[in-house]
């Protein structure tokens, strides 16, 4: 039985874009054991493969032909050619792995040699909706939400007629409350318990297939948000769904995507971890204070969030985090709190160019050395025990002198491990240098702390701590300290 570690690291990796192009030639376990090797060797506990399952021609179609995307595909990738445009990754038609990649038999394979590595796998589940060309649309068209001719022609938008056995119906595009439906999938409707029945059996199913599944917008399946979206009650879904795989499997994960303040909300209907969207949204806006703010939650509540700087839905880091120096310093902050600390393919790199995940080839670009530099740094301070088995705490920072309210800017939080190994980090997270005091509670002087990660690279450090007020720091725009102290190095 593999450790469980509170704060744990995943890693997020497009599958079709490893295997491009998509041949019968191309097998999902056709990893070296050297790639694997070094995946591990990186610290990562969580793989998350993207896109492995079965999707169809109807997605793959709308996503050629639809106006309004096309544009944003050669943003993504200039020399684009329709071979690219494999089609969206969450217009699923069956929860098994896509033919071309091998089938179930290749995912079960590498499955077990992530295993062995101390690894898990994470695949993803789309409870909202599904493919338009779904075997369900002839066999269970009671499974999804109907509408009427009238309807599709006042909001073409939001429906289509589609050609079944029962002769043409009417069916709703899945989508959230706030936008136009997604024209190549179909909404489920949650207010029929046989659907509710038979996603419950393939969660089930998925779930003899890895260690977790991340739950593609979470919690536009809450019954609140349902009836908000159609107008129609539902019975709560995720409870009992949850407890249905981990009656089988009780070390099962569960990552939800959600937004809309709802964290909390779906912490409370069973799941291990939500996305942190709130801290990447202030730390993007530059709003110090509100960062702070928000990581004076309970930290029951921040345990079990996920922390992230770009994903497949965001654009990369490295393009909207400017200058490199703002970027690491978000990420020391966003990867040193608490909570699953969730990496993106290709931001270990530094790479600028957000990929739709309509698409099954990127752009080629070079590698950025020093956020490269920065991130290997990064993950080996992460392997720390300290950083995921100890307690976290939000540190207070004072005015250095009256008057000077750069301490606003700053951010403070502490690690303690059972041997008393602390760690401590301070970010100036603002465009101009600052200063502060902070408090570290219970020790009085500290001799030559280990430095960790710093952005001025300037070796050890010796603080004072005996004064009232706290130690005093000086920091550049973007500046930051993250310092090691143990026995041997407080008095």
């Amino acid at each position: 039985m593999m450790a469980f570690n509170r704060s744990p690291t995943l890693y997020q990796i497009n599958t079709r874009i490893r295997h491009y192009p998509l041949t019968k030639s191309s097998r999902l376990n056709d990893w070296t054991d050297a790639a694997l090797d070094e995946l591990a060797k990186q610290g990562f506990e969580w793989i998350w493969l993207l896109g492995v399952w079965q999707t169809g021609l109807a997605g793959q179609q709308v996503s050629r032909t639809e106006p309004g995307w096309q544009d944003g595909f050669r943003t993504c990738l200039p020399d684009l050619v329709t071979e690219d445009i494999s089609g969206s990754c969450f217009a699923i038609t069956h929860y098994q792995v896509d033919s071309r990649l091998g089938g179930n038999t290749e995912l079960q394979a590498l499955r077990r040699r992530l295993n062995k590595r101390g690894m898990r796998l994470m695949l993803d589940f789309v409870p909202n909706h599904t493919a338009l060309d779904h075997p369900w649309v002839e066999t269970n068209p009671a499974f999804y939400i109907r509408r009427t001719p009238a309807e599709l022609e006042a909001e073409p938008q939001n429906y289509i007629m589609l050609n079944t056995r029962q002769g043409q119906q009417v069916f709703a595009y899945g989508r959230d409350p706030y936008f136009s439906g997604w024209p190549d999938t179909l909404q489920l409707d949650y207010s029929n318990p046989e659907l509710q029945a038979a996603m419950q059996a393939e969660l089930q199913q998925i779930s003899a297939l890895c260690d977790g599944v991340r739950c593609d917008m979470a919690m536009l399946v809450l019954p609140e948000v349902f009836e908000r979206t159609w107008g129609m009650k539902c019975d709560a879904f995720w409870p009992s769904a949850i407890d249905s795989v981990r009656a089988q499997f009780p070390e099962f994960v569960f990552l939800a995507e959600v937004y809309w303040d709802l964290e909390w909300t779906i912490q409370q209907q069973g799941f291990d971890y939500a996305y942190d969207k709130r801290l990447y949204d202030r730390l993007r806006d530059e709003h110090a204070t509100s960062v702070r703010q928000h990581l004076q939650a309970d930290l029951a509540y921040q345990n079990g969030l996920t922390r992230f700087l770009e994903n497949h839905d965001e654009p990369r880091a490295a393009a909207s985090f400017i200058p490199s120096a703002r970027h690491q310093a978000a990420a020391i902050i966003t990867y040193l709190s608490p909570g699953m600390r969730f990496f993106h393919e290709g931001q270990l790199t530094g790479r600028r160019i957000h990929t739709s995940i309509h698409l099954c080839r990127s752009a080629n670009e070079s590698l950025d050395s020093d956020l490269s530099q920065f991130y290997q740094q990064l993950l080996q301070l992460l392997k720390n025990d300290v950083l995921h088995n100890g307690q976290w705490q939000l540190l207070a920072c004072t005015p250095a002198w009256d008057g000077n309210q750069s301490c606003d800017n700053f951010i403070a939080f502490q690690w303690q491990g059972d041997s008393d190994t602390r760690l401590l980090v301070i970010v100036n997270y603002v465009a101009h240098q600052g200063q502060c005091r902070v408090k570290l509670p219970g020790l009085d002087s500290i001799q030559e702390p280990i430095l960790c990660l710093d952005s001025l690279n300037t070796g050890t450090l010796t603080l004072d701590n005996s004064a009232a007020d706290g130690v005093f720091f000086d920091l550049p725009a973007w500046g930051y300290h993250v310092l090691q102290f143990d026995n041997n190095h407080v008095s």
